[in-house]
Parts: structure tokens; sequence; C-alpha cells
């Protein structure tokens, strides 16, 4: 409701989205508003990752927390075991999760992935990981979003996750249009 007069949407690809089986979600990550339109345009509920700092904020902290917002403690992650285990827990649900590899913003261009939470979900489950590209296509209002979800990457045991890792983020590339 917020977000209709700045955002028109245009998905691509949520045949690819299993509606019943967990699914990791990467998408290109540009602006703050990528969480909340990623939630509209997807069919199924979803869990985020974020770094820690976006929940110190009352109100950041409810937006996030509501929009399934799991926070993530980058220079202590001794201190992020309890969301660790609430994301493995929906994985093993059959939820989906969102996690945005480059870590932060890098806006009209990919940056370079990160491959903590890759490795770790890649060491305890084999789960299919869609790469999502993020176009933001037309400036103005509203501007038109396009939300491209790929084809699901599945893990290769005999692949290093760097390899992986690497796939994904040609993938991103591509679905963005950059």
């Amino acid at each position: 409701m917020f977000l209709s007069p700045f955002f028109r949407i245009k998905t691509e690809g949520l045949h690819n989205l299993s509606e019943q089986n967990s699914f990791v979600l990467t998408p290109k990550h540009q602006r703050w508003e990528d969480i909340p339109l990623l939630s509209i345009s997807t069919p199924r509920s979803l869990y985020y990752i974020a770094k820690n700092e976006l929940f110190l904020n009352p109100f950041s902290n409810w937006v996030l927390s509501s929009l399934g917002g799991l926070p993530l403690n980058r220079s202590r992650p001794l201190e992020s075991r309890a969301s660790f285990k609430i994301m493995m827990e929906r994985l093993r649900e059959g939820e989906g999760l969102v996690i945005f590899p480059e870590g932060t913003y890098f806006k009209d261009r990919v940056g370079p992935g990160r491959i903590g939470m890759i490795k770790m979900i890649r060491s305890r489950l084999k789960i299919p990981f869609i790469p999502v590209g993020i176009d933001y296509a037309q400036k103005g209002r509203p501007a038109l979003v396009r939300i491209h979800f790929g084809k699901a990457l599945y893990d290769d045991p005999s692949d290093t996750t760097e390899n992986f890792l690497d796939r994904i983020m040609k993938e991103i590339k591509r679905l963005s249009r950059f």
C-alpha cells in the first residue's frame, strides 16, 4: 500500500518458485525497497537475513520483523545463533529464505558475493538457490521495477562453494540486465 504510488512491479519467472518446498532466494541488492518489493512480488511468505544494525531502531525493527527479518551480527556471529537456528528450522519446514549475497547495496552494478551464509546452508541442507535480478528500469513515479526469478541452481557436491557462488552471481547479473 505504501509503495504503490512509487513503484509498479513486473515479475518474471514466478514458476521457478516451489509452492511447497524450501528454497533460498539470492537477489540483487540495490536499495532498501528491495525487501518489501520482493515480499509483494512473491506469492509465498519469506524470511530475510538482515544485518543486525537494521534492527536497532524500533521502527525499522518492527518493519523488518513483520516482513520475516532475522538479524545477523556480522562482527559477532555467535550472537546470531538464535537467528541461525530459526533460519534452519524454517528451511526444514519448507519455507523460503532470502539472502542478499552481496551483503550490502551495490547500485547499478553487481558487487562481489559473500560466501558465509551460502556455505553454511549448503553444508547443512540440499535445497535450491534461486538467483533473482532486480531492475529499477524506469525513473519517475511510479517507477517500473522488474523482478526476475531465475531457474533454481542445485548444489553439486563436487563443486566448491566459491564456484557455486560465482554461478549465482553471474546469473544475478544476467537477470538484473547489467
